[in-house]
């Protein structure tokens, strides 16, 4: 983080932006986050169909604290910008005003940011993650009963953690015909002996022991946190065995040194304990990448909580939403020590930007993320998710659910954001 590396120490500087005077700020007191009936919690609109889901999820999240503490708490928006609407305030896609916002909020609410294919500028949704070290990428995965292909879908139910920082999504790359590609392929021919082809692009496949063991530590925490009872190691270590392999290892060295108290092993559990997991007990286990994502198709009660390297994490996430319907449902949160932003799985759809059909269900549940995990406002995350469970048992869906509904007639994102807090405002 640069000269803000102390988060509880950091004073924020703005160019263009400032905090709104109503709401208060988060604070972090020996170690854990207080959070005010009133905190500010900053949002970033982003690109495509962004402002449309964005404006939905603060919408719907507003309702559902009003409804659950009747005024006594309040959510204070405060607006950053990335993507092209930063370009034309800051004539920049992302500006310093906007980390130090998030730095200062502790708490975001983002939408999804346009990235080109194959050229043009980096990812922001991975500068964001990098410049505020947002190590974990927490991906939740649950039915809400909307149409799956999966026959097991009501067991699908599974929160993936994925590294967020490094693996090949560091970003560590050259194109083969770039002077670095040379001179890396005439180093490791020199050096090691080992020869590649002169038209081969080369990218560098980083993961390291403190970025694997502070995702753990955050993994099995969330378990004790949330009752789980199974947490999966997710590699390819049989292969890549110096860093999925060390990924595996370093995972459950964590497991077996710090939480001891709380785990046992998949060994544990049939030298000592006979098959049965004991109460109170959490099982580690890990399971090669190809395998499991076969497993959560033909398995899925076999899983709770999957730890899993960068790219993984991001292969399992996306087919375990598409089990669940797609990832128009799909919820993201990516989180630090402090700092979490949250954001949904899928990208920025600019065939359906301002045409008020995007599905904003996967924007809502990211906002859930932050209501029940960060801000500790469960009540508020229950009355979305039982609103969302309502309008899809009720067939009142977006275009995207409907198509799967023969007869049903689509909603508007801006309907079906009334009939979630009509729905909302109806629960006794």
């Amino acid at each position: 983080m640069g000269e803000y590396d102390s988060i509880e120490k950091f004073e924020p500087r703005f160019e263009k932006v400032k905090p709104p005077e109503e709401g208060e700020r988060i604070k972090i007191v020996d170690g854990r986050l207080v959070i005010p009936d009133k905190p500010i919690v900053a949002y970033i609109e982003g690109d495509g169909i962004g402002p449309e889901i964005v404006t939905a999820a603060r919408k719907v999240i507003d309702a559902a604290v009003e409804k659950a503490y009747g005024g006594k708490r309040k959510i204070v928006w405060w607006e950053l910008y990335a993507g092209h609407k930063a370009m034309k305030i800051y004539g920049e896609l992302l500006p310093q005003d906007t980390l130090n916002g998030i730095r200062y909020a502790l708490v975001a609410l983002k939408g999804p940011l346009e990235t080109p294919v194959g050229g043009g500028y980096r990812s922001l949704n991975v500068a964001i993650r990098q410049a505020l070290d947002l190590y974990a990428n927490i991906r939740p995965v649950y039915y809400f009963g909307q149409p799956a292909p999966h026959c097991y879908a009501e067991h699908d139910n599974f929160v993936i953690f994925r590294e967020n920082t490094e693996d090949l999504y560091a970003g560590i790359e050259w194109p083969a015909d770039s002077p670095e590609a040379k001179k890396l392929r005439e180093f490791l021919k020199k050096e090691f002996g080992i020869v590649l082809r002169e038209d081969a692009g080369i990218g560098i496949k980083p993961i390291s022991k403190f970025a694997t063991q502070r995702l753990m530590r955050k993994a099995l925490r969330w378990a004790i946190e949330n009752g789980n009872k199974i947490v999966t190691i997710m590699h390819k270590g049989n292969i890549m065995k110096y860093t999925e392999g060390a990924f595996r290892q370093w995972a459950y060295e964590v497991a077996v040194t710090e939480f001891r108290d709380y785990v046992i092993t998949e060994d544990e559990l049939y030298t000592k304990y006979e098959g049965k997991l004991p109460e109170g007990k959490i099982l580690v286990n890990d399971r090669i990448a190809d395998n499991m994502l076969q497993q959560i198709i033909t398995r899925p009660w076999d899983y709770e909580v999957i730890v899993a390297p960068n790219v993984n994490g991001d292969y399992i996430s996306d087919e375990a939403n598409a089990l669940v319907g797609g990832i128009g449902m799909a919820a993201g949160m990516n989180s630090g020590d402090f700092i979490s932003v949250a954001e949904p799985v899928h990208g920025t759809a600019p065939k359906y930007a301002g045409k008020d059909l995007a599905n904003p269900t996967a924007e809502i549940l990211s906002g859930t993320l932050l209501l029940k995990h960060v801000l500790g406002w469960k009540e508020a995350a229950d009355l979305i998710h039982n609103a969302i469970k309502r309008a899809i048992k009720e067939k009142k869906v977006t275009q995207d659910l409907a198509r799967h509904m023969p007869g049903v007639k689509p909603l508007r994102t801006s309907e079906y954001t009334e009939v979630l807090i009509n729905y909302i405002k109806e629960e006794k």
